[in-house]
């Protein structure tokens, strides 16, 4: 269900608000806030809360079948890039090691 607009929520405050003034000001006085109560204690809120991780799951579930995967082949040719690249990479960086271990060596360190 998807969250209400702001110009519904000012739609059913004003609706609130028309229902409490045709009650009367005794309907008014009658109404007290209830105490906040923990979940622990509340089973509905409990219920709530397992409707919400149930509604999670679903709609997970849901997002996952809409998911292209990738086929066998195109998690080769992946593979296959990453490896290459990291190839690439370590190669570079072992040859810029060896550049500079000797540029230090020779020349700083002597």
């Amino acid at each position: 269900m998807a969250k209400m607009t702001r110009s519904q929520r000012r739609a059913r405050r004003q609706a609130q608000a028309a229902s409490a003034q045709q009650s009367g000001a005794t309907a008014r006085a009658a109404q007290v806030r209830p105490q906040a109560v923990s979940t622990k204690t509340q089973t509905g809120a409990r219920r709530r809360e397992d409707r919400g991780a149930t509604r999670f799951i679903g709609e997970s579930w849901g997002e996952l079948r809409k998911v292209e995967w990738p086929t066998q082949s195109h998690l080769i040719q992946g593979t296959v890039v990453v490896l290459v690249a990291c190839f690439i990479v370590g190669t570079y960086i072992w040859l810029a090691d060896i550049v500079f271990k000797n540029l230090v060596q020779d020349i700083f360190l002597r």
